[in-house]
């Protein structure tokens, strides 16, 4: 799955499906060039490759009544690495992560109130091996973006 694997043509795709994953395969080929058929085959093997994971749309959490995003560092007392579940069991988490550093897990959390984000606290430390929190609530996101599909040589350095 390196990229390395990827050529132009896919990159493009890639690209394509991020800025709108309902375009429809005749569309998507105009654009780079290839059948609708051909093009239906190169999506298919992308989802085949786990290089495109999933389709889904892109939702305005404020819009949902959503408008406290927090990234919360969980210390822990023993390895997390085994403790996905216990994390995705936790609705108002988006992500989490095992991370290096004087925290042991990061995770991205999104709730209406911070009543509800204090909740979400109170839900982590039951996780067997949570021993603190630290929460950085955001006041204002710049953007958030999908990762890039252009080359690794192609982008700019330092981007």
């Amino acid at each position: 799955m390196a990229s390395e694997n990827l050529d132009e043509t896919d990159r493009a795709l890639i690209a394509l499906l991020q800025q709108d994953a309902g375009q429809a395969y005749a569309s998507l080929g105009r654009a780079v060039g290839l059948s609708a058929g051909a093009t239906h085959e190169r999506v298919r093997k992308l989802r085949e490759r786990g290089i495109v994971r999933r389709t889904t749309v892109e939702v305005d959490p404020k819009a949902l009544g959503l408008g406290v995003l927090a990234f919360v560092m969980v210390d822990s007392s023993a390895w997390m690495g085994d403790s996905a579940a216990a994390f995705a069991a936790i609705p108002e988490i988006e992500e989490a992560h095992i991370i290096a550093g004087s925290a042991s897990v990061l995770v991205k959390v999104r709730t209406a109130t911070t009543e509800q984000l204090q909740d979400v606290l109170r839900r982590l430390y039951a996780i067997d091996g949570v021993c603190g929190t630290q929460a950085t609530v955001s006041l204002e996101t710049f953007f958030e973006r999908p990762p890039s599909p252009a080359t690794p040589s192609s982008r700019a350095p330092g981007a």
